[in-house]
């Protein structure tokens, strides 16, 4: 028997998908946020969609700032755009 993928919702388009489809921005302890290319690193962490237009709603509904509760800089964004076109 297959082990039940874990499921979340990217922040996005709001759809389930597989844990391991989408892409995790986390934010630690010190408030760094980061794009978790392992999906374990310690902190709160936020789903996405590898796609570029969950992430330009994301942006500009700013879901992902109230999901992890912090003002996110025009880097971050750069960052994450960085890494799912990278894929």
């Amino acid at each position: 028997m297959m082990k039940k993928q874990p499921q979340r919702t990217c922040m996005g388009c709001n759809q389930k998908k597989d844990k391991k489809e989408l892409l995790r921005i986390v934010k630690n302890k010190e408030n760094q946020i980061t794009v978790d290319t392992t999906g374990k690193q310690e902190g709160r962490g936020a789903y996405i969609c590898t796609n570029i237009e969950c992430l330009e709603k994301v942006i500009k509904t700013k879901r992902l700032e109230r999901v992890l509760e912090t003002k996110l800089s025009q880097e971050i964004y750069e960052n994450i755009r960085g890494v799912i076109l990278g894929q």
